[in-house]
């Protein structure tokens, strides 16, 4: 049994991506976690319903339509942190500077609280219901935060398959298998394979089979040097192909990579001609490796060439908060990029290297020194160093945006991100907006405008996008150094409208309003979470709660465990549990009042009628008992972990949920995880400024006049004002945009011929549609049907094929008929097993019969006489195995003996033998050249043997073997019978033949 079930992603232009996959007996895989730039919570209400079920979490790529709600979810979302996620290792890596871009660079990430939610659990709601919108914000996630959560993600490999730990809740996997494939796209980037009985789902969204200047191809045909031509047999033919229908609608580009290259410098050097320019969004920690890795050795090339060129009057930047931690991840993964692009990054580190020591040997040592210390840091190029690029300077904080786009000269920006929502693109284009010099390329395609929204609620890139397309404005058309059509639409003079969004601290009613809410969010939460281990609890309810769920999930029903309590019981129960009442808590009350010490048992029945006892539950999995690993630490490394907080606040204990606190102490936690008092912030307000970045990693000193700048009071005041609790504002301003709009493909996904290729080959049994809009799915569905009627050994049909929409569930499981038998111990013993590739392969035939009632009665009874004695008495004695022996006899499978030797003769001529086994030529030509033979390939799919015998194979898998003409010279060397018959019979040894009778 499969299930699918698209939470976010399927016919719709959002590229948000969320999918949910059920097998038998319950399992449920939940893959990806995007999220829109609007980071609106309704989009992640159905997610939070299926939490209390999921089993395993997989993550595909590090962009924000596949990761963007991760921090969040784990902040915000009970019991979310408990349940595995695996991913790759730069999907890790990458994903967690991408969530730590996000968060320092808009304050609209951390989310507006719904309504709903307020009006529930606020008692001050009614009183400012008059206000439409109170906007108030969620409490963000810290840097370190979103450290710790990503250190929960299980790192793997590619082409390791790996049994995944079911989360606490989830029943048992059956041996769920997961395998990470390349899918190439971001680096990391993963296709799953999921096997779980005889259920084998591949999920392949966003791929790309071609490769880049970075990043390798998809995996469907191997490893990018083998160049086959037939999709890897771990991916071929599924129950079940998930795919993405992004781009269907456009063709690849005639001459690939080179041109498309060719055609973003060219548009770069005409703007730089006319003193503009060029504005290039991308996002800070994927398709950004691409891009800068282009356009920084395209300023080598040019710098090197002794003509004057026209790149090198302009400087290159790339302004992301997290763009320094992006390029060390990068630097330090080169073993998962394209095994071509790893040799290229070598030999160009060890050309510079070469070329600093010549350089060094002709400078004195004075010189010499004085050339490191003027040299920027990270400006060597070395095998370890990929990216750390000579041309381009790494803007991390606004203050140096500010100053780069205040100069007027010609310059180059890459900026985050893609949607023109967050971070440096919306201010660059902003500034760029009215010059009609400048140019501003698009990247990738933003999805259709809806024209039933209006301009200032779309999305400044969807605007641009709409505008490039219409070209109502004009074209301007030039020619390219390949001969190619450089098109680029003007704007002239619309108006283009810019939301600005700033956090404003809460206060009076809407402070207490939050307030009540944020309790009501702890009260659920300890209610939800067994154990107790949260930072929201005081300490001595976090003990009882943790004393009240082991004991109570001990008598729970199994069946219910692992749902979740609806808002109005957990609210009741969380509240019964902190009013104290002796009438409500019962025999309780010894435990969780202090100071009590007596309670009336007269009258009392059951539990109330003895003193409470608390049984703390263990929990067990295959290996044994859990353990907790605090509780084996050496004494240092306890100290750094339990007294961290101590020594950090001069040993002042932290106030607790309700407790008071100091004066001047606002009891406010840091962006590094510490509590800092209003004195504190203004002595570092006014004295010394503080060196970090954004990603805690001091910056480097002297990279150039706007890169070696430390931080100012603008950047301080930004963090101060991210912290407590506080609401959005917007702010509206509009610009007459002038300049051009361009667009060059450097999405790096599946077109419409890779699609129309590889789906035929891959031939899966069903195929499941999204990740694309309606139109695209739409038009890929019925390319699939015309193909699969084509093929005339498939047997697709159109209900094959499935394009759900968000939140419908389709059944995409394998059309098996099964059945169970049970076989004789005559006929066992003439089993005949075959070894073919580690599998053991038989074939049997026998009459099918009915199992003899009295003998399968005799066996249950000297079956359960065996229990008998191995059981205790006392254990014998129990009502439950009484009820067991009494249960009536379950019904009986039929059974399969031995053919009676009158009709063997009869079924003989029946049986028709088989081979088992997928022979390959390459392994059939090694085997006869280690026997004295010679074989070459000629042409594809043929094997030339002795120059005599012909061997090929064809798409279906078929063996063919031809014999040629006879020469003289063949006979007065090898025999060309024996030639014919020694292939023949290693062509046997590597197939199974197996028959019946």
């Amino acid at each position: 049994m499969f299930n699918f079930t698209p939470l976010l992603g399927a016919q719709s232009t959002s590229p948000a991506s969320q999918s949910l996959l059920e097998f038998e007996g319950g399992v449920k895989v939940l893959i990806d976690l995007g999220w829109d730039t609007d980071f609106d919570v309704a989009q992640l209400e159905s997610l939070e319903k299926h939490v209390p079920t999921l089993s395993v979490i997989l993550l595909t790529h590090a962009t924000s339509a596949h990761i963007a709600a991760f921090a969040h979810c784990c902040k915000h979302i009970p019991l979310f942190t408990q349940i595995p996620i695996y991913a790759t290792t730069p999907v890790i890596s990458l994903g967690r500077t991408l969530l730590q871009d996000i968060y320092s660079s808009t304050p609209l990430a951390s989310s507006i609280i719904p309504p709903a939610a307020l009006s529930e659990a606020s008692y001050s709601y009614a009183s400012l219901n008059s206000h439409a919108h109170l906007n108030i914000l969620l409490q963000p996630p810290t840097l370190e935060e979103i450290s710790q959560y990503f250190a929960l993600i299980n790192p793997l490999k590619y082409s390791q398959p790996h049994q995944p730990l079911p989360s606490p809740f989830s029943p048992p996997l059956n041996g769920l298998t997961i395998t990470a494939y390349n899918a190439g796209h971001t680096l990391g980037g993963t296709i799953w394979h999921i096997q779980h009985g005889m259920e084998s789902v591949v999920y392949a969204v966003d791929w790309n089979q071609v490769r880049e200047n970075v990043f390798t191809g998809a995996a469907w045909l191997g490893a990018s040097s083998a160049g086959g031509a037939e999709v890897i047999e771990q991916l071929r033919k599924p129950t079940a192909l998930i795919c993405s229908t992004k781009g269907v609608e456009q063709t690849a580009s005639a001459g690939g990579r080179i041109k498309r290259d060719e055609l973003l410098l060219d548009m770069i050097r005409t703007t730089i001609s006319r003193g503009g320019t060029v504005l290039i969004p991308t996002d800070s920690s994927a398709r950004v490796l691409e891009l800068a890795y282009v356009l920084d050795h395209a300023w080598q090339r040019e710098s090197s060439s002794s003509d004057q060129s026209v790149l090198n009057t302009a400087r290159l930047y790339l302004a992301s908060m997290n763009a320094g931690a992006t390029m060390r991840y990068a630097s330090s993964m080169i073993e998962w990029m394209d095994e071509n692009v790893v040799r290229d990054f070598e030999a160009e580190g060890a050309k510079s290297s070469n070329n600093d020591k010549q350089h060094r040997r002709m400078d004195s040592k004075q010189m010499r020194r004085d050339q490191d210390n003027s040299r920027p840091a990270g400006r060597d190029s070395t095998p370890g160093d990929m990216f750390e690029f000579r041309h381009m300077r790494l803007l991390e904080r606004r203050s140096q945006v500010e100053k780069m786009l205040s100069k007027k000269t010609p310059k180059v920006i890459l900026a985050s991100d893609t949607s023109l929502t967050w971070g440096f693109s919306k201010d660059a284009l902003q500034r760029l907006a009215a010059d009609p010099a400048n140019l501003v390329i698009l990247t990738e395609r933003s999805g259709s405008a809806d024209d039933s929204i209006p301009e200032a609620g779309q999305g400044l890139s969807r605007i641009l996008w709409k505008w490039y397309a219409e070209k109502k404005d004009g074209v301007a058309l030039e020619t390219s150094s390949g001969g190619q059509t450089i098109e680029q639409a003007y704007t002239d003079n619309r108006l283009l409208r810019f939301v600005e969004h700033y956090r404003q601290p809460l206060e009076g009613k809407e402070l207490v309003m939050y307030q009540q809410y944020l309790a009501t969010k702890r009260q659920l939460q300890t209610t939800l979470q067994s154990g107790g281990d949260t930072m929201l609890e005081s300490a001595a309810d976090a003990i009882d709660e943790s004393s009240s769920t082991s004991s109570s999930s001990e008598e729970s029903d199994p069946e219910h465990q692992g749902k979740a309590l609806n808002m109005s019981a957990a609210l009741a129960q969380a509240r019964n549990k902190l009013s104290g009442n002796k009438e409500i808590t019962g025999v309780n009350v010894l435990l969780r009042q202090p100071g009590v010490y007596d309670y009336d048992v007269r009258g009392k029945k059951g539990r109330d009628a003895m003193f409470p006892y608390i049984s703390k539950r263990r929990r067990i999995d295959d290996f044994g008992e859990l353990i907790r690993p605090e509780d084996y630490l050496r004494a240092e490394e306890r100290d750094d972990i339990d007294g961290q907080d101590m020594r950090d606040t001069n040993g002042e204990k932290q106030p607790g949920l309700g407790q008071k606190r100091k004066w001047e102490d606002t009891s406010l936690p840091s962006p590094h995880g510490r509590r800092t008092s209003i004195g504190s912030r203004k002595r570092r307000k006014f004295g010394e400024p503080d060196q970090r970045g954004v990603n805690g990693m001091r910056e480097p000193n002297g990279a150039d006049d706007i890169g070696g700048e430390s931080s100012d009071e603008s950047d301080s005041e930004t963090e101060e004002s991210s912290i407590g609790p506080a609401k959005i504002n917007y702010k509206d301003s509009s610009v007459q945009a002038n300049l051009r709009i361009a667009y060059v493909d450097f999405a790096g996904l599946h077109d419409q011929r890779s699609l129309s290729m590889l789906i035929p080959l891959i031939q899966p049994r069903k195929l499941v549609l999204v990740g694309g809009s309606e139109s695209e799915t739409s038009w890929l569905a019925e390319e699939c049907r015309q193909k699969l009627r084509s093929r005339p050994n498939d047997e697709g049909t159109v209900n094959d094929i499935f394009t759900p929409v968000n939140g419908q569930t389709v059944s995409a499981s394998m059309d098996t008929n099964a059945w169970t038998v049970k076989l004789s111990d005559a006929l066992v013993r003439r089993l005949r097993w075959q070894d073919v590739k580690g599998l053991g392969v038989v074939t049997l035939m026998g009459r099918l019969g009915v199992s003899n009632p009295p003998e399968q009665l005799e066996a249950d009874s000297l079956r359960r006489k065996r229990q008998r004695i191995i059981k205790d008495e006392e254990d014998a004695s129990k009502p439950e195995d009484f009820q067991a022996m009494t249960k009536p006899a379950p019904e009986l499978p039929p059974i399969l003996d031995v053919i009676p030797a009158s009709m063997q003769a009869a079924t003989r001529s029946v049986a028709q033998p088989l081979h088992v086994g997928d022979l390959r030529l390459a392994d059939l030509r090694r085997i006869l050249h280690s026997t004295g033979h010679s074989a070459e390939f000629r042409g594809e799919g043929t094997l030339l043997i002795d120059d005599l015998i012909a061997v090929r194979k064809s798409t279906t898998g078929q063996i063919e073997v031809e014999s040629g003409g006879i020469r003289l010279s063949d006979l007065m060397g090898r025999d060309r019978e024996e030639s014919f018959q020694a292939v023949r019979r290693r062509i046997y040894e590597g197939l199974a033949i197996i028959a019946g009778g």
